[in-house]
């Protein structure tokens, strides 16, 4: 994991000032400073909306005693988009903007989770802590319908 993240953290800056470059090439300078300014803006903006608009699902899940397990996963979704956009460049804005497509996010979110992707974290880790220290806990439950 670490060798994948040193070089998305090394290809990643080539590939922004490589398309910079060559887009400032092809159109000037200024307006591809225009441009980064542009979606950084735009693209704030949208972040704000949707966070607001997932903030407000969140309230009527838990309002609903449901637990809003899909909707902080697209906040999460959305503050990676947000860090996306607000770095200047045309590779993480376009993902940025993927990421900002309520289909498109679902669908990303469900391809990770059944994939398995995050299961490797806290809880994993709990239950092998919890089978090597011989501490088993078994119940019951009944749903009771209000």
């Amino acid at each position: 994991m670490a060798k994948i993240l040193f070089l998305l953290f090394l290809l990643i800056p080539i590939g922004e000032i490589y398309v910079l470059l060559e887009v400032g090439n092809l159109i000037g300078v200024l307006p591809t400073v225009a441009m980064i300014v542009f979606t950084a803006a735009s693209g704030a903006a949208l972040i704000r909306f949707q966070g607001l608009s997932t903030l407000a699902r969140v309230r009527r899940s838990l309002d609903q005693h449901q637990l809003p397990a899909m909707e902080l996963l697209e906040a999460a979704c959305l503050l990676v988009a947000g860090a996306l956009l607000l770095t200047p460049g045309f590779i993480t804005d376009s993902f940025g903007f993927i990421l900002l497509i309520p289909p498109l996010r679902r669908s990303l979110i469900t391809t990770v989770l059944s994939k398995g992707v995050l299961r490797s974290g806290f809880a994993n880790q709990q239950s092998q802590q919890d089978r090597a220290s011989g501490r088993v806990i078994e119940g019951e439950y009944i749903k009771k319908d209000s």
